[in-house]
């Protein structure tokens, strides 16, 4: 093994891949690339066709990620100046629940010409909420049947995860399912282009998969959500299992081709995007949270015991490292909210610059100089849906409190306390439930705004940490491909020497704590009134919305 040995990690998230060149020995980052998906999100019309989507669906097309690791990954090593015979692993990470349906040897079925233009055919990113329904029938089934695997999921079964989203293809395309032999994470079908091997990892199996105890939801609750179904783990799903920081086989020549990294080099077995960047932050011991703030917002964290948290995404044992108990919550929307609020509700005129970017750093320097609560405004963050602690994603967002007075940046940082009163809310749900936080640590690109890394100090009333690497989750991949070349024992000692944290980066401050608990009252208000049954006004509007979709989608 060489004295410099790298390894390269890969994080393949919503909108981008990127690829970080790793230093074995002390985790120094040598160079970086991001490729953007040249197909981004397909939430609006099919590529094929131009066919409309109904609302709530968002695909993708798996050829934009083989995209990266022709591209990326080169990129990566160039600026790196490195020399690929270096490299002795290779880790990656993806977003979930994404999944994909292939054919027996991995072939997305959206690659077939008799299903391109079929959108079940195509990969279903980790936030299409149009399996909604399916989930509905899943959670109460599940709680008729008293099953013991669901309190391990807060109570609810999300419609972003596998079994809500398979079903909804069994029902909506018949020929799509009965064409699929593999229904596989992208986490697994990333791995299986660069190794020739099908691995399953444990973190989705476990998160997204309902893998709980060494097996899956049984037969008869399958046929018990619809005649058929009940051969579904048996004949799309089941599958050997990997354990994190393994090793799911080498490099293939083919993938050497693509990355002009040395075949036969180390290939990790697949990760999620929020659990890998836990190691990178050196987040590994109990009481530590790891917020990954991003497009969404996913919380992780490690627990010595099993607790069973209301509402939380799941609990799964050695599902963030091995013997130990992984915690997994989330926000759906975070910084898309932001983002949806800067590109549609700022005017033109109202800042001299153009740029996303720069309207985000004008807004937040308006909003800094506002007193907590001068705008007078409270809103749910709740634009995608909710993930924790209601795991609903019929619900939408509310902004309570606008008068003719109210001003674009009053707005903006009504947003941005929302998203903290959202994850104090899934804080305070772990606390209750048995599971202490004592430490927020954040990661990802919201980090770079100072006012919204405030605000969370001061509405969790926790110190906050920041990840020292702006590429967590490339960085986490990259510690698993140390262990899994066998530089490393494990990812623990891994994350020790190659892991980076800004201890204490922000601290609370008292009076803000004071002022902003009594707001946070005011959104504990309006949550359970929207979201525990109050009123159901959004669940009508959701309905009305897909109704008048499908219908405009018939006379087309």
């Amino acid at each position: 093994m060489p004295a410099d040995s790298l390894v390269v990690g890969i994080d393949f998230g919503t909108l981008s891949g990127r690829a970080v060149v790793v230093r074995v020995r002390d985790g120094a980052e040598l160079g970086s690339a991001v490729t953007e998906y040249r197909h981004g999100v397909v939430d609006d019309r099919l590529p094929a066709t131009a066919e409309e989507l109904p609302p709530g669906w968002a695909l993708q097309v798996p050829s934009d990620y083989v995209d990266v690791l022709r591209t990326a990954v080169p990129a990566a090593l160039a600026e790196a100046g490195a020399d690929p015979r270096d490299v002795i692993g290779l880790g990656t990470d993806f977003t979930a629940c994404t999944m994909i349906p292939t054919t027996e040897d991995g072939t997305p079925l959206s690659e077939l010409p008799e299903f391109t233009g079929n959108p079940h055919a195509y990969v279903k990113l980790w936030r299409h909420h149009a399996a909604q329904p399916q989930a509905d029938r899943i959670n109460a089934t599940a709680r008729e049947r008293a099953e013991p695997w669901l309190p391990r999921y807060g109570g609810l079964i999300s419609s972003e995860w596998e079994f809500a989203k398979a079903l909804q293809v069994f029902e909506e395309a018949p020929e799509v399912y009965l064409a699929m032999r593999h229904w596989v994470e992208a986490a697994d079908w990333i791995v299986w282009q660069l190794t020739g091997t099908y691995v399953r990892n444990a973190c989705t199996a476990g998160y997204k998969g309902i893998y709980q105890d060494g097996r899956y939801p049984d037969r008869e609750f399958l046929r018990r959500l619809n005649p058929g179904f009940e051969s579904f783990v048996d004949e799309k799903l089941d599958h050997p299992i990997g354990q994190l920081g393994s090793l799911a086989g080498k490099l293939s020549a083919q993938a050497a081709a693509w990355t002009g990294l040395p075949a036969g080099i180390a290939v990790a077995v697949g990760n999620v995007d929020a659990h890998v960047t836990a190691p990178a932050a050196q987040a590994v011991e109990p009481g530590q949270m790891v917020a990954i703030m991003g497009t969404s917002t996913c919380h992780v964290m490690i627990g010595a015991d099993l607790r069973e948290v209301p509402g939380m995404c799941g609990v799964v044992d050695g599902g963030i490292v091995p013997g130990l108990w992984g915690y997994e919550a989330g926000q759906s929307g975070v910084g898309d909210i932001f983002g949806w609020f800067v590109e549609h509700c700022v005017p033109a005129s109202y800042s001299d610059t153009a740029s996303a970017e720069g309207l985000h750093k004008f807004l937040s320097r308006l909003a800094a100089q506002q007193e907590i609560g001068e705008h007078g405004l409270i809103a749910l963050d709740w634009h995608s849906g909710n993930r924790s602690v209601l795991v609903d994603h019929e619900l939408s967002g509310v902004l309570v409190g606008q008068t003719l007075s109210t001003r674009p940046e009053h707005v903006y940082r009504a947003l941005l306390e929302a998203t903290a009163f959202g994850t104090r809310k899934i804080i305070e749900t772990f606390e209750t439930a048995g599971v202490p936080v004592t430490e927020l640590i954040i990661a990802g690109g919201l980090t770079k705004n100072p006012l919204l890394m405030q605000i969370y100090a001061d509405v969790t009333g926790l110190p906050l940490s920041l990840i020292g690497s702006a590429q967590g989750p490339a960085l986490g991949s990259a510690i698993h491909a140390a262990v899994a070349a066998g530089a490393y024992p494990d990812v623990r000692t891994a994350a020790a020497a190659m892991g980076s944290v800004q201890r204490m980066a922000y601290q609370p401050v008292l009076a803000n704590v004071s002022a902003y608990d009594e707001l946070y009252a005011e959104y504990t208000a309006l949550h359970d009134y929207f979201g525990r049954g109050g009123n159901d006004v959004m669940h009508r509007l959701a309905a009305r919305r897909r109704e008048l979709a499908t219908v405009a989608k018939g006379q087309n």
